[in-house]
């Protein structure tokens, strides 16, 4: 079939609702959170060489076979992992052509980040293919949990650059804020960032590793968490500072509520930590903060959008637009 021919067809497909688009935006930014947390219950339970080998589960078999060597729990553990990695990938898969069907087709940010969705997939795929193949070496292991909080960023962004409707573009949080607010919020970006690398390596100093066998990172867990700890109190730090610039400012109207979403989410993430780090890092505390860090990500992510998203709507007399109102700033 004629490319322009194949084109034609396309054009014709019908424009796919803001509803459907931002139902599936939704969906893929769950799934790539609750991935996270899978592979949190993997590593907990030392499922990580369930399946020894990667793309198939055992030499010569895609799914889980019977073998003295490996506990069948374990084998389906990880297996249930890759499946649900096949899940999200379909999902990623739906948000990017629904996002291609989108016109008119103005909005390359929008589709450059529907496009990351299904191709983030497809790296991390491969990531986890190469920690198996490597036995899950604990910077392994970290780069396949990094990789995962980069999807979750990303699909945060995606959920809030869904057009608002047929006709026209959502304020994405690209324009340009007063410079000092800008820059401060790369910085608590850039303390986020170290706040997650610094987890991965707690985990890595820890005592769940994916298997039994694993090598360790050689630093004490206790110093690699109170590591962890200090950017914890500094992302805290930059939030209060961040509120206290939010409440000078006239430019445009604060979004509180999502500032007030996340300080609440960073609470209750470091309380899990501490109890965590208290109780001897139980699993089912480890899982849930894998889980509470996916929730770290997006609601520091809904807050970057909402403060660059109001910024980019004012226009010149001095208004604001949020959300298809007009409000006085």
């Amino acid at each position: 079939m004629p490319l322009e021919t194949l084109k034609a067809r396309i054009d014709r497909l019908p424009n796919p609702s803001r509803r459907l688009q931002l139902g599936f935006a939704v969906a893929v930014l769950a799934t790539q959170a609750l991935i996270a947390m899978t592979g949190a219950v993997v590593r907990v339970t030392g499922s990580g060489l369930g399946c020894p080998t990667w793309p198939q589960c055992f030499p010569g078999s895609m799914v889980p076979v019977e073998h003295p060597e490996y506990d069948t729990l374990n084998q389906w553990i990880e297996y249930g992992n890759r499946l649900f990695t096949g899940v999200v990938g379909i999902i990623a898969g739906v948000c990017f052509v629904l996002a291609y069907l989108h016109r008119p087709r103005t909005d390359r940010r929008y589709l450059r980040l529907a496009f990351a969705m299904p191709a983030g997939v497809v790296v991390q795929a491969i990531i986890g293919g190469l920690t198996v193949r490597l036995d899950l070496v604990w910077w392994s292991v970290a780069v396949h949990l990094l990789a995962s909080t980069i999807m979750v960023w990303l699909a945060t962004l995606l959920v809030h650059a869904v057009p608002r409707d047929d006709t026209a573009e959502a304020p994405g949080p690209v324009a340009a804020v007063p410079g000092t607010l800008s820059t401060w919020l790369y910085v608590q970006t850039g303390f986020l960032a170290g706040l997650l690398v610094t987890g991965t390596m707690v985990t890595g100093a820890g005592p769940h590793g994916g298997d039994p066998k694993t090598p360790r990172l050689g630093i004490p867990v206790e110093t690699m968490s109170h590591v962890h700890a200090a950017f914890l109190y500094a992302f805290l730090g930059s939030l209060v500072l961040l509120g206290f610039w939010l409440r000078g400012q006239h430019t445009f109207p604060p979004p509180w509520r999502r500032y007030r979403v996340l300080v609440a989410v960073v609470l209750a993430q470091g309380t899990i930590g501490f109890v965590q780090f208290w109780t001897g890092v139980p699993e089912l505390l480890v899982c849930l903060h894998v889980l509470g860090a996916m929730g770290v990500i997006i609601a520091t992510g809904s807050l970057w959008c909402g403060v660059r998203g109001r910024a980019a709507a004012e226009d010149d007399s001095g208004n604001v637009t949020v959300a298809g109102a007009t409000e006085t700033a």
